[in-house]
């Protein structure tokens, strides 16, 4: 994949509901997929199934702690000026989120050590959906 960090890949599930709504399932939550990511699978006939769910550093949220949020453990905190890098371990692999300064100021103000937990997620608009043996994208 394109880009530094590179983009962080889970082990999760992708659900087809009753309804017809795809949601992926990744430890805690389940995060229902944008209206656009909908029609791609509905039109590609995609059925429930086990995938790798992309989803790129600067698109995770940090969150407080909730049943829907996806849990990791601080293993580096690095300050890059204008963002923080986390590297932690989520989901059984290492994971990174990039975290803006400005984010950050003020009352928000956060500090990340190591071993701290913490919480996050991400929209359904901003994950790739990929085959797990082939790593063909679900939605092309």
């Amino acid at each position: 994949f394109i880009g530094m960090p590179q983009m962080n890949l889970f082990d999760a599930r992708l659900e087809r509901r009753a309804d017809g709504v795809y949601e992926v399932l990744l430890e805690n939550a389940r995060i229902q997929l944008s209206e656009e990511k909908q029609a791609r699978l509905e039109a590609n006939g995609v059925q429930s199934q086990a995938i790798k769910l992309g989803v790129r550093p600067e698109h995770i949220m940090l969150a407080g702690e909730g049943s829907q949020m996806i849990h990791g453990t601080v293993d580096v905190s690095e300050m890059m000026g204008s963002a923080v890098h986390l590297h932690l371990q989520a989901c059984g692999r290492d994971t990174i989120i990039i975290i803006q300064t400005m984010d950050m100021q003020g009352p928000n103000r956060v500090d990340f050590s190591v071993g701290q937990r913490i919480a996050f997620t991400f929209g359904g608009n901003i994950v790739h959906v990929f085959d797990p043996e082939s790593g063909k994208n679900l939605e092309q």
